[in-house]
């Protein structure tokens, strides 16, 4: 069994958030997954793994930018559409991740440790404050209280799906700077959903599995050099030269 099935078998169906305009990020992730002997499919039920494709708002409405309530938006559309299909988990990608050869080398054990504990969010790759202490074979619970920063790869199984497709709807009808959680980057609402349900249990690979390549972003403003199309051209293939 090819490893990206088995990753499928233990953590839950890939989706992988793409704007479609973004082609170059799409064949780069379509390479990503091809390593771990997956394919992507059409976005439908029980396929291993498919592109979903991202949300990009006319407005920022309340967001720190268009791109973060893009992204926000995207994220939720995934869960939804998980929630609607009686979804047993999902594992959310976005379409920058990577995953090193050491960490490809890494996963047969760290699925091993996966299928003997009980998560319910799970995390491929992460910023935290201080790096957790594995204590099992690659993996580490995160308390509730721990804020965790990007959201490439995250997983989440069934009940905490239930609860957090209204949580991020609740999320975006509020003003923001709301005490209660209003607009703001989706890393930062997963992080507020875990501290308000302590009863979820979040595991994260030690260490991580999936990181970010470098790309241009469609969350921040752009620089200068990202928007002339000829430098452009040029950033990404010394992009693609340093990550090589």
């Amino acid at each position: 069994m090819a490893i990206g099935e088995r990753l499928v078998r233990e953590i839950g169906p890939i989706r992988v958030i793409n704007l479609p305009r973004r082609t170059d990020r799409r064949a780069e992730v379509q390479a990503e997954l091809a390593g771990l002997g997956l394919a992507l499919g059409p976005a439908t039920a029980n396929v291993p793994a498919a592109i979903f494709p991202a949300v990009r708002p006319d407005d920022a409405a309340g967001f720190p930018t268009i791109g973060t309530r893009g992204c926000f938006l995207s994220h939720l559309g995934v869960l939804r559409q998980a929630l609607a299909e009686d979804a047993e988990s999902v594992l959310i990608l976005e379409d920058d991740v990577t995953f090193p050869r050491d960490a490809v080398a890494r996963l047969p054990a760290v699925l091993d440790a996966l299928a003997g504990v009980d998560w319910t969010i799970f995390y491929g790759g992460y910023r935290m404050p201080a790096a957790p202490e594995a204590a099992a074979a690659g993996i580490a619970a995160i308390p509730p209280a721990t804020a965790v920063v990007t959201a490439h790869c995250i997983a989440f199984r069934r009940p905490a799906i239930k609860l957090l497709v209204p949580y991020l709807e609740a999320m975006l009808a509020r003003p923001p700077g709301s005490p209660e959680g209003g607009p703001m980057h989706v890393d930062g609402a997963y992080s507020w959903f875990r501290a308000a349900h302590p009863q979820f249990r979040t595991i994260a690979t030690v260490p991580e599995i999936a990181h970010q390549r470098a790309s241009r972003t469609d969350i921040h403003d752009l620089k200068l050099y990202d928007r002339l199309p000829i430098v452009r051209d040029v950033v990404q293939g010394l992009r693609r030269l340093r990550r090589g």
